[in-house]
């Protein structure tokens, strides 16, 4: 069972110039659990009043989602924690050698008193904890593994290995993830940012090894390159290990969009399942394999997404893309015909660099046939 953490209204908030609404916030939840999304990481309770008001709009709007908050060690933290009455407190440490000299500028040992005492006093509040281990594909396995005993015996049930600078390659993170789950007690999450671009191949690798917890974003919102992306990691689980992560792919599309509003950060139009011409094919080769089965051309079912595979004309296009085209738009043509258009939307998509559009291509008809159409 793997089950997907999503932390779009926390990491993929902090994404430098993205601030949610407290309204955009409560319908982004919302929607990510009407999609079958059932944990949430929804803010930080040390951020304020205002960011403590929007948690607790969540928890009421939501009240059998499973929300968490994001905390340091400090007890004032976790206690805010339990009064917005989450259910979860992601508490987080550095847990490279970087950053604990560097950042922290104290010893393991300081930083794993802080953590013991931490956790106890959420367990205490009746919170459940997962130790969020910031820095973690820099950190040493054998700190891991300690820091994973040490969290479980005072109570914690959940440690977040965090490739925080996007470092990972899906072959270390097989390999550090299945050793880590083998050698300490907690479950593990997995935390992929985007850096090298291998944020979803890592969560993928990290499943593979035993994680059975992912943070993800919509549209893969975040720091610098952004996280994993929410909808990228649920289609290719099902697709590549038919694992069902019980959320419903119909709403992505709408889901997306919202978060790219409230975000206000457009999603390319070649962004993986989503984008708006990622089911759009010109190449005369593919549309003519598609229009004789779609199976030779489509590795994913757009109807999964509510989606359908759609045929534009251009410089790479073929007779039998032309034919389907303006059979679309109802216009039927035969061979001679087909062959005097096709060399006329070649011309047109060259000198426009782009292709033309229906009421276009209905012009480009009538000045070579004139009225016979």
């Amino acid at each position: 069972m793997v089950i997907i953490n999503d932390t779009t209204l926390r990491d993929g908030e902090q994404t430098p110039g993205v601030s949610f609404t407290r309204q955009e916030k409560v319908s982004l939840a919302s929607m990510l659990v009407a999609a079958g999304v059932t944990h949430l990481e929804v803010g930080i309770p040390a951020m304020g009043n205002e960011e403590c008001l929007t948690i607790a709009a969540i928890r009421a709007e939501l009240p059998k989602a499973i929300l968490m908050g994001w905390c340091r060690p400090k007890l004032k933290e976790i206690k805010r924690s339990a009064e917005l009455q989450l259910d979860w407190v992601d508490i987080s440490i550095p847990s490279s050698d970087q950053m604990l000299r560097h950042k922290l500028r104290c010893t393991k040992e300081v930083i794993l008193a802080e953590l013991q005492r931490a956790i106890c006093y959420a367990v205490s509040l009746g919170l459940q904890v997962c130790v969020g281990c910031e820095d973690a594909s820099r950190a040493s396995l054998h700190f891991l593994i300690e820091i994973g005993i040490v969290a479980s015996r005072a109570g914690a049930a959940r440690l977040r290995y965090a490739d925080t600078l996007g470092l990972l390659d899906p072959f270390t993170t097989y390999e550090q993830i299945k050793l880590l789950s083998s050698a300490q007690p907690l479950a593990i999450e997995i935390h992929c940012h985007d850096d090298l671009g291998l944020a979803t191949a890592n969560t993928l690798a990290a499943i593979k090894a035993g994680a059975c917890y992912a943070n993800t974003t919509v549209v893969g919102l975040g720091e610098r390159a952004g996280n994993a992306a929410l909808e990228e990691v649920v289609a290719a689980l099902a697709q590549c290990y038919q694992i069902d992560t019980g959320i419903d792919l119909l709403g992505f599309p709408a889901l997306c969009e919202a978060v790219s509003l409230a975000a206000g950060r457009p999603i390319p139009t070649q962004k993986s399942l989503v984008g708006e011409r990622v089911f759009t094919h010109e190449s005369g080769i593919h549309v003519d394999g598609l229009i004789k089965d779609v199976r030779n051309y489509q590795g994913l079912d757009p109807q999964l997404l509510g989606r359908n595979h759609t045929f534009v004309l251009g410089k790479h296009s073929g007779q039998a893309a032309v034919r389907a085209v303006f059979a679309r738009i109802g216009i039927r043509l035969n061979k001679p015909q087909s062959s005097k258009l096709l060399s006329a939307v070649q011309a047109f998509a060259i000198c426009r660099k782009r292709n033309p559009s229906d009421t276009e291509l209905l012009g480009i008809s009538s000045l070579i046939f004139g009225s016979e159409h």
